[in-house]
């Protein structure tokens, strides 16, 4: 048993990403709420963020929400390189070894970047972040979403090259894999 988890290195790795994405995001509600701590004499902004749900706002509830998945998604993507090294007894090596590598960046980069660019969308588009700048909510702005576009767009091309090489990996890894 003790050296099954020396022999799961993908494993592992994913799962470390899932605990540091966890991290970043629990990070992100600390801020939250120490943010609404320091401004709750001029408005309740995650009560302004619902009831604004209608525009940009819901772009902030959607990235949370997905960035919350992401997390999940990278802690179930470790159970599958734990079937293939410890139960299946496979070894990932060569060029599968670097689908590997893009595999963990793709999911720990693009998909956390796209959901902190629609958190960021959400709460500048709302108006909210002006709370952090000017002190005050200013006006609801949709036109910003738009430069948001594009950078999300990269970011989940990322994790979709990511993802496509992870499923090569297992794939090859499965019906071809070196036994360790």
């Amino acid at each position: 048993m003790i050296n099954d988890i020396n022999r799961a290195k993908w494993g592992n790795r994913f799962i470390l990403s899932a605990i540091i994405q966890g991290g970043l995001l629990t990070s992100i509600a600390l801020l939250m709420v120490g943010s609404q701590f320091i401004f709750s004499s001029k408005i309740d902004m995650i009560q302004f963020l619902s009831l604004s749900f209608d525009g940009p706002a819901k772009w902030f509830f959607l990235g949370i929400i997905f960035y919350l998945i992401f997390i999940v998604a990278i802690a179930v993507t470790a159970v599958f390189y734990i079937q293939l090294e410890i139960n299946l007894t496979k070894k990932i090596s060569g060029f599968v070894n670097i689908l590997a590598w893009i595999h963990l960046f793709g999911m720990n980069v693009g998909g956390p970047l796209a959901t902190l660019l629609m958190i960021f969308a959400g709460l500048a588009g709302s108006g909210i972040l002006s709370v952090f700048t000017q002190g005050t909510i200013v006006q609801e702005n949709i036109e910003i979403m738009n430069s948001f576009i594009t950078p999300i767009a990269i970011s989940i091309a990322i994790l979709s090259v990511g993802v496509i090489a992870g499923g090569i990996t297992y794939i090859k890894t499965y019906l071809n894999g070196n036994k360790m």
